[in-house]
């Protein structure tokens, strides 16, 4: 298969690239730095004439109540550009509880990125990932400062990006799914605990101190960010990550 991976260059897209073609397929990275532009269409034709699937990997610049109207003009633009190539499938990547979180402007924004594909043309396929392993250090930056984190006890089940690449990756070459897979790491954690098991991996002195009032996954109620009983569990546990 030849498919065309938008974003193919990021932490997810490049390793769903190099899984694909390892496996035997033409997976095509695209992005910005290679002259394909989401927000704008530019050279979105050229990127996907010949696919025969499309994965939109990108990411909003921020996460703020501008992160809506990038998804929409982005997707439109990847759709329409997918049905005049003729592209028989198309996946994105999004967040598992993203329904449930109103209060949270980027998920607000990729719910929206989700029901503009599937109210569009091109079968499709969702993939939605718990948070990823890499993205702790900047969580734990968000309420920082020298001596102590701040953190609620909001409950994750965060998974490595190389198990989510591989998940993606084997969603795009089976038959659109024409709904909805969550992924998740195999572990349950709160948030609070991630901070303190991460800071001592990393020799780090500084005290987690738990409070629900602080940081963007406060706002997160109960088990939102837990995945389901459907979803599939992926192998890589976070503390044999954060020991490798």
């Amino acid at each position: 298969m030849k498919i065309a991976v938008i974003g193919g260059t990021g932490l997810i897209g490049s390793q769903v690239v190099e899984i694909l073609d390892a496996a035997g397929h033409e997976a095509v990275p695209h992005a910005q730095s290679t002259g394909v532009d989401l927000l704008t269409g530019e050279g979105l034709p050229r990127a996907l004439t010949g696919a025969d699937a499309v994965l939109n990997l990108t990411n909003s610049p921020t996460f703020d109540s501008a992160s809506p109207a990038f998804f929409e003009k982005t997707m439109d633009h990847l759709l329409a550009a997918a049905g005049q190539a003729d592209v028989g499938h198309a996946v994105i990547l999004s967040i598992v509880g993203v329904d449930h979180v109103p209060g949270l402007d980027y998920y607000r924004a990729k719910l929206l990125q989700e029901n503009v594909l599937k109210a569009g043309p091109i079968p499709y396929s969702i993939v939605r990932a718990t948070q990823f392993f890499e993205f702790m250090a900047a969580v734990l930056s968000w309420t920082a400062d020298e001596e102590t984190v701040r953190l609620p006890s909001t409950p994750l089940q965060p998974i490595a990006s190389a198990d989510v690449a591989r998940a993606v990756a084997d969603v795009a070459i089976g038959s659109p799914l024409q709904g909805t897979r969550d992924i998740a790491g195999p572990d349950v954690f709160s948030l609070d605990e991630l901070g303190r098991l991460t800071l001592a991996a990393r020799g780090d002195r500084r005290t987690v101190t738990t409070d629900d009032s602080t940081g963007m996954f406060a706002a997160v109620p109960g088990d939102v960010l837990v995945a389901g009983k459907d979803a599939r569990i992926a192998p890589t546990h976070y503390r044999d990550w954060l020991t490798a």
